[in-house]
């Protein structure tokens, strides 16, 4: 079947309804969000279905052999922060690591791998799962993960953009557990072809049976630790064993009469902050002009991504400084000027990747969630343990080896995390919850969706249809090739070196990897969504 993910001419309104809205990257996932939502759940009970079964239809990307992480806002006004990232392995010292790392590869210069045994840490999202629904909940556990295990048994067609990623990520699923539970005769499925998934069905059944509990400490973990082991991993079935979520308090600043919540470190949502904070201290820049309001927001997330990616790591490891701070802001706002910084690095190999997925859902009780769940690359780590449709991540990859690093690898330690959700007070009830997925797209990401909704108040939907702009590694900015002409050139006079590229995530040849965007809004009763055109996704309401 032909695929129209290189068009990107269609027009999408914004959903609005009064009872549930959910919103993420492909359609069953949302309409499974949107049942248990009829069937009496409540947002938390909605996302955590939507990312289940995100597992199923979209699993070169997440699942529970990744990290989950959310923001909220409950119907009692109270807003929290979900962290269910596990850490290295109790095993994993920075000399161990070099060691097995240089005896694979045999090179003198030695970095962390994309992929394979040494890339897997603690996967969090199941305890994630089971702790979102137990503690804020409506529904048992079991039924939520209900709509998910239908799709793995009966089986459902691929999507448009997930076929795509399904055959980037082929080659990294090497192993044959991997290659025989994600691939046809050794290819990935194409568009529209029907798929069933039963080994990941019946783990999904068993957990939904005992538990998370079955995942960290039963069967299942010992064939995780058993696959991960045997290419020469570390991770063990007590590393598994130890692990539990943490319910945190996000962090937050003001951006021009509106509040912006993100997670702490080690996820990179500081750099978020400080971006918007810097922009605000630039006062000078006229917010309705489009070429003074981008690059002014392009050379505060410069800033923001240096020293985002010198300090960001796991904080009971390091001391962090406070980057999201207005003081910080104001110090570091001098460096902006009305020309492009000569300095183009932003401190870190800023991959193009954009295999993660993000749901927001908003119900009539007044919960909204932003939900992030990941593999990291592409099929994560390419393990999959026997008979289980575990896809374990590759979160390991982003620890350095450089043992002068704030991010160095560690035992136990959690490393550098890009997953990060994203909630708005605009007013006292009105919330919305948002995110971009992409890497190190996703902070980019934020910034501009910001922007688009408090700078220029736009609806919701034509907030994520705005052409983007993201730094590529070499330096330069990337910009969607929809990006309006004036503005582009008037950019480059700025000092701006641009490339421009297709806005479409996984179209053949080079892509601008521009993420893809998720938000839902409850302003005073009236509930909102909106989804990415760059994705296969929905926005759905009842």
């Amino acid at each position: 079947m032909k695929s129209d993910i290189d068009q990107f001419n269609s027009r999408r309104s914004t959903v609005y309804s009064k009872n549930g809205v959910v919103a993420t990257s492909q359609p069953l996932a949302a309409e499974a969000g949107i049942s248990i939502l009829r069937k009496g759940g409540n947002a938390f009970d909605a996302a955590v279905a939507t990312a289940a079964t995100l597992n199923v239809v979209e699993p070169p990307s997440t699942g529970i052999g990744g990290d989950a992480f959310a923001l909220f806002r409950t119907s009692d006004g109270d807003v929290g922060a979900l962290n269910s990232c596990g850490g290295a392995p109790a095993e994993a010292t920075l000399d161990k690591i070099r060691h097995k790392i240089k005896h694979d590869d045999g090179s003198e210069k030695i970095s962390m791998p994309q992929s394979g045994p040494h890339t897997v840490t603690v996967p969090g999202a199941a305890r994630g799962w089971e702790s979102t629904v137990e503690k804020f909940g409506n529904l048992p556990f079991r039924e939520v993960l209900q709509p998910a295990i239908n799709h793995a048994e009966n089986g459902y067609p691929v999507s448009e953009v997930i076929s795509a990623l399904w055959k980037k990520g082929e080659d990294r699923l090497v192993g044959p557990h991997a290659r025989n539970q994600y691939l046809t005769d050794g290819n990935a499925p194409s568009v529209g072809e029907i798929i069933t998934l039963p080994a990941l069905g019946n783990t999904l059944q068993k957990i939904a049976k005992n538990g998370a509990d079955e995942f960290y400490e039963g069967i299942l973990a010992e064939k995780i630790s058993k696959e991960v082991q045997s290419g020469g991993g570390l991770l063990s079935v007590s590393d598994l064993a130890q692990f539990e979520p943490d319910f945190i308090d996000p962090i937050k600043t003001s951006y021009r009469d509106v509040e912006i919540f993100q997670l702490p470190p080690s996820t990179q949502g500081a750099i978020v902050l400080e971006t918007l904070n810097i922009m605000e201290e630039l006062n000078q820049c006229d917010l309705d002009n489009s070429v003074e309001r981008n690059h002014y927001l392009i050379e505060a997330m410069k800033i923001g991504f240096r020293d985002g990616h010198k300090y960001i790591s796991d904080p009971n490891y390091v001391k962090i400084p406070e980057l999201y701070s207005k003081p910080y802001a104001h110090k570091k706002s001098r460096k902006v000027e009305k020309y492009a910084a000569s300095e183009t690095s932003t401190g870190y190999p800023l991959s193009d990747a954009s295999d993660t997925v993000l749901l927001t859902a908003a119900d009539q009780e007044g919960n909204v969630i932003s939900f992030i769940n990941s593999l990291y690359g592409a099929f994560g780590s390419g393990l999959v343990p026997d008979e289980t449709g575990i896809v374990l991540h590759s979160r390991g990859g982003s620890f350095s080896l450089n043992p002068s690093h704030a991010n160095c690898i560690s035992p136990r330690k959690k490393p550098f995390h890009t997953l990060i959700p994203g909630l708005i007070r605009f007013d006292r009830n009105d919330w919305a919850a948002y995110g971009v997925m992409g890497g190190f797209m996703q902070p980019q990401g934020h910034v501009q969706v910001v922007s688009n909704l408090v700078d220029r108040e736009l609806p919701l939907q034509q907030t994520l249809d705005e052409p983007r702009w993201r730094f590529l590694e070499n330096g330069k900015l990337a910009i969607e090739s929809r990006f309006d002409s004036q503005t582009a050139s008037k950019l480059v006079r700025r000092g701006h070196e641009i490339e421009l590229y297709p806005p479409n995530q996984y179209n053949e040849g080079p892509h601008g990897g521009f993420g893809g965007g998720q938000i839902v809004r409850n302003n005073q009763g009236t509930l909102s969504a909106a989804t990415d055109p760059r994705k296969d996704g929905a926005s759905l309401g009842y």
